[in-house]
């Protein structure tokens, strides 16, 4: 068994678990019931875990890779004024223009 898939949001788990099983994989949901006990534990030991035989890994991670690639944006040089902007802007806060 290796562990495929661990979050601290139980959504996130039991989307991952879903998309999972949807393509005929056979997944054990460790940690379910933790939460009695999660004082005495450290908090990244209460996460809810997917775990799949060895024989389903490489189909496990390559069916959850758009869960874990990061989508964190970069700042951005508004190609209109030449300002600097945050990842969050969409729209130039000095010109207006749109990003690109």
């Amino acid at each position: 068994m290796k562990l495929v898939y661990t979050n601290e949001n139980r959504f996130l788990v039991f989307n991952a678990r879903n998309i999972l099983e949807h393509d005929n994989v056979d997944v054990i949901l460790k940690n379910e019931f933790i939460g009695a006990v999660a004082g005495d534990l450290s908090p990244f030991d209460t996460w809810l875990e997917i775990w799949v035989d060895d024989e389903f890994y490489n189909k496990a991670k390559r069916l959850l890779l758009p869960l874990t690639e990061s989508n964190v944006s970069t700042e951005w040089t508004c190609p209109i004024c030449g300002e600097a902007n945050g990842a969050s802007f969409e729209i130039c806060w000095n010109c207006l223009k749109e990003r690109l």
